[in-house]
């Protein structure tokens, strides 16, 4: 159902660097007539690429690029060595403004392939695409433009938006809401039973508590491959406008994420967590349950948050603290056993001190 290979090289012309330039208000420092075919990192780039330098750490890459064109902050000065500079206010965020002018964009056929299966009472948008081996259950919607991709399930009175991708097996379930231009990869599943049990100790047995509420996909929100966004026990879960969340994601029920929050990949949240707006989640940070991370807070990698986080704060570590004091934690406990063997040799000395004090 997609008409064409999804790789960088897909025919598209040549774009002059000034024409690229003006895209992202950059300065050229150079040849502005050099022409650009394509993207690419310093230490890949070749000739006819244009590549970005935004990090110190990566001043040999820039000195040994092989790419036409890069991308520098402001302050740089001109090359060296032939290669055209472009200056601009950050160089990361031109990267990706010019990487979509060469980035392949997927046609789809439209209308529900024969292969599908589809609910008689189902409504789909005649400008929508449903693959083959999808399903999509009775009173669901699917917008225009949107596309549902072979091995997808939209449970009953599911709604997808406009210009949605699910992209293959991807699961909707009952009643639950995915807004406009999101993108859900391979995997992800919407709405599964929120983890709610009571203890019953005279069976005993964890008796489950009904979870009969939805969950909410907010607009333009990316989910990567198979993470899980579960359903509310009563209301709503919510994944706020903007927000991309990696793969293997996981969403307890009932939690509400802000807008424009980034969870990174194998991030665990648990029921009722709350997320303020551009909130950052390093790899592998668990959240406990029924806590709030406020505004613009950061959160670094394999942090186990325990207690509430306020607006920019920016915390690491197991329980979660200030970020500085926990570089600081690391480097004392690298010296611990040093610190253990001075703290014997102190502590020998000390006794040794008090017995000759003890002496006639």
């Amino acid at each position: 159902m997609t008409a064409g290979p999804r790789h960088p090289d897909d025919g598209k012309a040549p774009r002059p660097l000034a024409e690229l330039a003006a895209l992202v208000s950059g300065e050229v420092l150079g040849d502005a007539s050099t022409s650009i075919s394509g993207v690419a990192g310093l230490e890949q780039a070749k000739a006819g690429q244009l590549s970005f330098f935004g990090n110190q750490k990566y001043k040999k890459q820039l000195a040994a690029t092989g790419a036409s064109a890069v991308l520098v902050p402001r302050d740089s000065p001109p090359s060296d060595r032939g290669v055209v500079f472009v200056r601009v206010d950050n160089p990361h965020l031109a990267f990706a403004r010019i990487a979509q002018e060469f980035a392949p964009k997927r046609t789809y056929v439209r209308g529900v392939a024969a292969g599908a299966h589809v609910d008689p009472t189902a409504i789909i948008d005649a400008t929508a695409t449903v693959m083959a081996g999808a399903t999509i259950s009775a009173g669901a919607r699917v917008g225009a433009r949107s596309v549902v991709g072979p091995g997808c399930y939209l449970g009953e009175r599911t709604r997808i938006g406009d210009d949605t991708v699910l992209v293959a097996n991807v699961s909707i379930l009952e009643e639950c809401l995915v807004g406009s231009r999101c993108l859900l990869h391979a995997g992800v599943v919407i709405g599964a039973d929120g983890f709610g049990f009571a203890f019953d100790p005279s069976v005993p047995a964890h008796i489950k508590i009904p979870q009969t509420g939805i969950a909410r996909i907010e607009d333009d929100v990316e989910i990567g491959a198979n993470s899980c966004v579960d359903r509310a026990t009563t209301g709503e879960t919510v994944v706020g406008f903007g927000s991309k969340l990696d793969n293997l994601v996981q969403v307890g029920h009932n939690s509400l994420i802000g807008p424009m929050t980034i969870l990174c990949a194998q991030v665990g949240l648990a029921g009722s967590t709350e997320l303020g707006t551009g909130v950052v989640l390093g790899g592998q940070v668990g959240v406990a349950g029924h806590l709030r991370i406020g505004d613009l807070a950061r959160v670094g990698a394999q942090a186990g948050v325990m207690s509430e986080v306020g607006d920019g704060e920016i915390v690491n570590g197991s329980p979660q603290m200030d970020a500085k004091d926990y570089m600081r934690s690391v480097a004392v406990f690298r010296r611990l056993p040093e610190l253990n063997r001075l703290m014997r040799d102190l502590q020998r000395r000390l006794d040794a001190l008090e017995q000759e004090s003890k002496k006639p």
